[in-house]
């Protein structure tokens, strides 16, 4: 009886971490591909975004409640914040059904 419940321990861990693997995977493979944003922080009230396609971007950008303070299309790698208070915000980049998050800081 204590041999079959450590195998099954032993079973339910292993389906457990492979589990969790695939997921990270998962997430992984839903992320944007040489997803640059800069600068960061930004002072002069425009930051860039690049990435492998560059193709057309659906950005938010959140404020630190959750609130949605900014959302644009762009078709080019340049994002107009200057209507954006000084603070800390989450921008969020969605270009082909893939989405990055990144955490953006405005002087």
């Amino acid at each position: 009886m204590q041999k079959a419940y450590v195998f099954f321990l032993l079973v339910f861990t292993l389906v457990l971490s492979g589990q969790e693997k695939r997921k990270a995977i998962d997430e992984k493979e839903q992320e944007i591909s040489n997803f640059t944003l800069y600068p960061n922080p930004s002072v002069d009230g425009i930051v860039y975004i690049k990435t492998l396609n560059n193709k057309t971007k659906d950005i938010t950008v959140y404020d630190v409640f959750g609130k949605i303070v900014l959302q644009d299309r762009i078709s080019t790698n340049m994002l107009n914040i200057g209507r954006l208070s000084p603070g800390v915000y989450v921008i969020q980049v969605v270009e082909n059904n893939k989405t990055m998050t990144r955490k953006l800081v405005v002087k």
